[in-house]
């Protein structure tokens, strides 16, 4: 692994952990604890780094102190693919790997879900995200992501000269934050017109019926199965023609070769760093509204808070909704009054916060 490299805020600690026995290569990065315990997803992937995971667990700090949490950030990452890895032996086995790492309390990501946490819980006794039956708020089966990139959209939009009712919505990655994102946009009045995951893409000006995708992507397994519109390549998706971009799946996928393609006035990232800084600069001189991801998709995170605080799925909606539309507001007048980028104006925000946490502190 190549050295990382900190700053004031962190990362606070960087765990390798290997098992050979179960061949298990895993790393943690615990960004910052200032505002708390370090909440942050566990991502499995055969292509995960340790730099990927350090970004993460960053957006994670941000996420978490624009969002009024009483947690920091953290991710972890699982180099293994979750489609041939015995699972439960190596969340397992991971838990007990992080047993002692108390300031650190997972959450689901790419790759796994609630119940991954549950077995994680049942190790180590921290984990959000937990199957209802445990207690928990399954933040997939909620879609609390997806609901909060709906609530974003609201007040985004106008923003970005889009009537929200009849926008043309075009999500890359269709899993559980995109799924739940579609269904939450088709609730005030938008229209899907594109979709795509890691094998293809479809694309329907009429629009896409959003059910029949549904079944399409479980019986077929990828969204090509879709039989109405035109078949896309899986890069294709930024090109399409459309109002509202939602990049869901992985880091980077809009970068400095693809961004010219970009049709679209605003994104809305339901994935964490989905956008590079050559990106967004390049599409913020065109006039593209970004809302910066750790905004946008905090959904998620604000219910496995309000999980783990004992409040219930009600609460937890009711926090989403309000905290959301509070920050997106308050990020975009910001730097619409400073003529600088949100992401610019909502790294000063977090950041504050996060920095007056830690003087309180000996940290």
């Amino acid at each position: 692994m190549n050295e990382i490299i900190g700053d004031d805020i962190g990362p606070a600690r960087v765990i390798q952990l290997y098992s050979a026995r179960e061949r298990l290569r895993a790393v943690v990065v615990v960004d910052n604890t200032a505002l708390g315990p370090a909440v942050g997803g566990v991502r499995v992937s055969p292509r995960v780094t340790a730099d990927e995971v350090r970004r993460l667990a960053r957006t994670m700090t941000l996420k978490n102190s624009l969002a009024g949490l009483p947690h920091g950030g953290a991710k972890a990452g699982i180099m293994a693919d979750p489609a041939t890895m015995d699972k439960e032996r190596t969340f397992r086995v991971f838990a007990r790997m992080i047993r002692d790492c108390v300031d650190y309390i997972p959450g689901p990501d790419m790759g796994c879900d609630e119940t991954a946490m549950a077995w994680i819980h049942d190790e180590t006794g921290r984990a959000v995200g937990l199957p209802e039956e445990i207690g928990g708020l399954p933040l997939d089966k909620l879609g609390a992501t997806g609901f909060g990139l709906g609530e974003c959209a609201e007040v985004a939009a106008p923003r970005a000269g889009i009537e929200l009712k009849g926008a043309r919505v075009a999500i890359q990655g269709f899993g559980s934050v995109g799924k739940a994102a579609a269904r939450s946009l088709r609730a005030k009045g938008a229209i899907l017109v594109a979709v795509s995951d890691s094998r293809g893409g479809v694309h329907d000006p009429d629009g896409i019926d959003l059910e029949a995708l549904a079944t399409a992507k479980e019986d077929t397994g990828s969204v090509n199965g879709y039989g109405k519109g035109r078949k896309i390549a899986a890069a294709e998706i930024f090109g399409v023609p459309c109002d509202i971009l939602i990049p869901a799946a992985t880091p980077d996928v809009i970068h400095g070769g693809n961004a010219g393609a970009v049709t679209a006035p605003l994104i809305l990232p339901g994935a964490n760093i989905p956008v590079t800084a050559e990106a967004e600069e390049a599409l913020h001189r065109r006039g593209v509204l970004i809302v910066p991801d750790f905004i946008a998709n905090a959904g998620g995170v604000i219910m496995a808070a309000m999980e783990y605080g004992g409040r219930s799925e009600q609460e937890a909606f009711a926090a989403i909704g309000e905290r959301i539309r509070t920050n997106t507001g308050l990020i975009l007048e910001k730097a619409a009054a400073d003529g600088c980028l949100p992401r610019t104006a909502a790294l000063a925000l977090a950041l504050e916060r996060v920095r007056r946490a830690m003087a309180y502190r000996d940290y």
